[in-house]
């Protein structure tokens, strides 16, 4: 018979495990830690959020992602695709009610799905039905970012590999295997504690980069307008940049339109076109907006004022030099 290390060797590592009631009380404790869906973002390799939003996060400057409808959605089916991996894998799993922490990585903690009984390993479950992922499915691979997060939870569990069970749009399973690699273990960890020590705790702006995660945080962080001017000498080779970088972009947007052009005469008045494993549309089609122009001058004594949503706008000009 199992000893009780023998079936549940990561319980029974000595790791520190933190118990949670509700979701709220998860949520505060997650946010004095990295978590494991925080690693791909940390290292560059999660498309949905960067370094500096993790960042903004855990300084308590932006709130802390609570979930949407799809997040939702993959914690209720969350116990199918387990029991799908049992069905499959013939292995047995069971939920771990407990943040996980590690004293070697006093900055990480772990939530893992599921602990593998009788063997030294986690399981991670997802469902999608993004692209980018069926995509990487079919050539055998996975989204980075899971990669990142299974390394962390390897990591901060200890244990000697994890598995992925993916559910692809609620019509295939798929599992994925992945064994402890202690050289990966200790770059992932290193880059952790590195972002921890020098950005989170002392509360030090990370790198900006132009990831629409971090864009999100900044408007989030700076969504008042609380003066009127200030002086950005400092930045007069970042607005060069900008200006060489804009250049470039009016000059492939040029380029852009003109091959668009070249097609467009081919198809004349043709709605649809093929070549090859590429399509093209050119359809007519109603617009949903509203022209506001045309309801005010049949409405004059509507004030559209009452109506009319505030955002900070970012624009960039240029004075041009005076010539003799």
């Amino acid at each position: 018979m199992a000893t009780a290390t023998e079936r549940n060797p990561i319980r029974n590592r000595g790791l520190k495990m933190i118990p949670y009631g509700s979701h709220e009380e998860w949520l505060k404790i997650r946010k004095g830690y990295i978590g494991g869906s925080d690693a791909g973002a940390i290292i560059g390799l999660n498309p949905y959020n960067s370094a500096f939003s993790v960042w903004a996060e855990k300084t308590g400057q932006t709130p802390e992602f609570e979930g949407n409808i799809s997040t939702r959605v993959g914690t209720y089916l969350e116990d199918l695709v387990a029991k799908l991996f049992m069905e499959e894998t013939g292995k047995q799993v069971q939920r771990m009610n407990f943040t996980i922490v590690n004293a070697d990585y006093p900055w990480a903690c772990a939530n893992i799905d599921r602990e593998v009984i009788g063997e030294d390993a986690v399981l991670e479950i997802k469902t999608t039905t993004s692209f980018g992922a069926i995509k990487k499915f079919r050539s055998g691979e996975y989204p980075e970012q899971w990669y990142g997060q299974m390394v962390h939870y390897l990591a901060v569990t200890g244990a000697k590999k994890a598995y992925l069970a993916a559910l692809e749009n609620n019509r295939e399973l798929r599992v994925f295997e992945l064994e402890r690699d202690e050289e990966e273990v200790k770059a992932l960890m290193d880059a952790e504690r590195e972002f921890w020590n020098t950005y989170v705790l002392p509360k030090k702006t990370p790198p900006v980069d132009g990831h629409s995660a971090t864009s999100e945080a900044i408007k989030k962080i700076f969504s008042e307008e609380a003066g009127d001017s200030i002086d950005l000498s400092g930045f007069l080779d970042v607005f060069q940049q900008r200006k060489a970088v804009n250049e470039q972009i009016k000059n492939l947007k040029t380029e852009l339109d003109g091959l668009d052009n070249r097609i467009k005469v081919a198809m004349g008045s043709m709605a649809k076109g093929t070549c090859g494993r590429f399509s093209v549309s050119w359809k007519l089609q109603n617009t949903s907006g509203l022209d506001r122009d045309k309801i005010k001058a049949d409405f004059p004594e509507i004030d559209f004022s009452k109506y009319a949503s505030q955002s900070r706008v970012f624009r960039v000009t240029e004075k041009k030099e005076k010539t003799a």
